[in-house]
C-alpha cells in the first residue's frame, strides 16, 4: 500500500466519524454556508494578481514538520498582501497537521479565494468545505473514479464552489475531465514515491483542453520556473513548501514575486 492509499483509507474512516458528529443539515446551518463564494477563475485571470495559489502547510508525509511555529492568520494575510491569487489551506489532520479551524481562520481575515486542500472521498466533505468557508475544492484524480469526479464537481458547482482537478499524467486527464471542472492542476509530485519534476506539467500543457485554466503544482522554488511554465500556457502556480520552510512565509513570497 503506497502513501496515497494509506491516506485515502484513513480519510474514509475520518469521514465516517465526522458524519456521526454533524449531519449534512447541521453543516448547512453554518453562517459560512450561505456566503457568496469567490471564483478561482476570476482571481487567476486578474492582471493585478500573481497567479500564485500560496499554501499554508505545517507538515507533509515526505518532509515531516515544515513549519509549525507560525499562525495561519499571519501567513495567509502575508500571502494576500504579496499578491496571491488564492490561498490553499491543508485540513488533513493525521498526515499534514492541518485542521478545519485553519481554513475558518484564514477565511475570516482574507478577501481572496481559499482552497480546502484535502483528500476528497465523499460528498459530505464538499458540503463541509462550503460550511467552513472554502471557495474551492480539490479533486485528486488518482484516488477517485471517473463517476465520482463528475458527481463531486457537479455538487461543488451547484453550491458555488470552484473545482480544481489534480492530475499526474495523460491517462488521469483523459478519464477525469468533465464540464463541471473549473481548473486543471498538474501535480509535479508523484504521489506514490514523492519525487518531483516540472516535466510533468510541460508534457501535459499541450493536451489540457483550451477551455480550462491550468495550474502547475509542486516543485516550484525558483522564479525562473514560473517564467518557463507561463510560456507553456500555465495560468497559475501552487506553491507551499518553498515559502513555508522560511521563518516568514509572507515575506518569502514577496521576495519571490519581486524576482518575477
Amino acid at each position: 500500500m503506497n502513501i496515497l492509499d494509506t491516506i485515502v483509507a484513513r480519510k474514509k474512516e475520518e469521514v465516517a466519524e465526522a458524519k456521526k458528529l454533524k449531519s449534512i443539515a447541521d453543516l448547512e446551518q453554518s453562517v459560512a454556508f450561505g456566503r457568496q463564494t469567490y471564483s478561482l477563475r476570476d482571481f487567476l485571470v486578474d492582471p493585478t494578481k500573481t497567479g500564485i495559489i500560496a499554501e499554508f502547510k505545517r507538515k507533509s508525509p515526505s518532509k515531516g514538520i515544515i513549519n509549525d511555529k507560525v499562525s495561519v492568520e499571519e501567513v495567509t494575510t502575508g500571502y494576500a498582501a504579496a499578491g496571491a491569487s488564492a490561498l490553499s489551506v491543508l485540513t488533513d489532520k493525521d498526515f499534514f497537521m492541518g485542521h478545519e479551524d485553519d481554513l475558518i481562520a484564514a477565511r475570516k481575515v482574507n478577501q481572496i479565494p481559499v482552497l480546502r486542500k484535502d483528500f476528497m472521498v465523499d460528498e459530505y466533505q464538499i458540503i463541509e468545505a462550503k460550511s467552513i468557508g472554502a471557495d474551492i475544492i480539490l479533486l485528486i484524480a488518482a484516488c477517485l473514479t471517473q463517476q465520482e469526479i463528475k458527481d463531486f464537481a457537479k455538487l461543488a458547482k451547484s453550491m458555488g464552489l470552484s473545482t480544481l482537478l489534480e492530475v499526474h499524467g495523460q491517462e488521469e486527464l483523459d478519464y477525469s475531465i468533465n464540464e463541471y471542472i473549473d481548473v486543471v492542476g498538474v501535480n509535479n509530485r508523484n504521489l506514490k514515491d514523492f519525487t518531483v519534476s516540472i516535466d510533468t506539467s510541460l508534457k501535459l500543457a499541450e493536451t489540457i483542453p483550451a477551455e480550462f485554466l491550468k495550474i502547475s503544482e509542486s516543485a516550484i522554488s525558483n522564479p525562473e520556473t514560473i517564467k518557463v511554465l507561463k510560456k507553456a500556457g500555465f495560468n497559475g502556480f501552487l506553491i507551499g513548501e518553498n515559502f513555508m520552510k522560511t521563518e516568514n512565509p509572507g515575506k518569502a513570497m514577496a521576495e519571490f514575486i519581486s524576482q518575477l
